[in-house]
């Protein structure tokens, strides 16, 4: 029995435009447009949120199969079921969104210029970790900064 929408390709296709948009929404977003914390609301709570129906409905629909957590043998199970590969892929477009926003927020609470901010949206939308390192990176940087130091004073 086929559900409707539940197609693996399709979710996977689907999850992946609209985690796109809610990258655009951060991107367009500049801290102090007005628009700023409706595009963080959509791109960090609603898309990660409708990603995250997704995600649990592949898994109620398809269980774990043979695969599991607890070694990369049985992770490797799990992800050679197509339904659990896009589960997988859903996940990673959600929590990598989830930061990307989390990261437009703090900078928008730090001062940072959207300019510094973009490279590191970039970065976390292809490779998650390495943009979030990057973000720790320059908001050290940043604090640091002695002209930062002195407008605060």
């Amino acid at each position: 029995m086929s559900i409707p929408g539940l197609d693996p390709d399709t979710l996977f296709s689907l999850g992946s435009s609209l985690a796109v948009t809610g990258w655009l929404a951060l991107a367009v977003s500049p801290a102090g447009t007005r628009w700023a914390p409706a595009a963080r609301l959509y791109a960090g709570r609603i898309v990660p949120l409708l990603l995250a129906v997704a995600y649990v409905a592949l898994f109620v629909r398809n269980g774990m199969g043979d695969g599991g957590y607890d070694s990369m043998a049985a992770v490797r199970r799990l992800l050679a079921q197509p339904a659990l590969l896009a589960a997988g892929w859903l996940h990673y477009l959600a929590f990598d969104l989830l930061v990307g926003s989390w990261i437009a927020e703090r900078s928008a609470a730090l001062g940072l210029p959207h300019l510094l901010v973009l490279p590191l949206l970039a970065l976390t939308f292809m490779f998650g970790p390495a943009g979030l390192l990057g973000f720790a990176l320059l908001r050290g940087v940043w604090r640091r900064s002695p002209q930062r130091a002195e407008v605060s004073a």
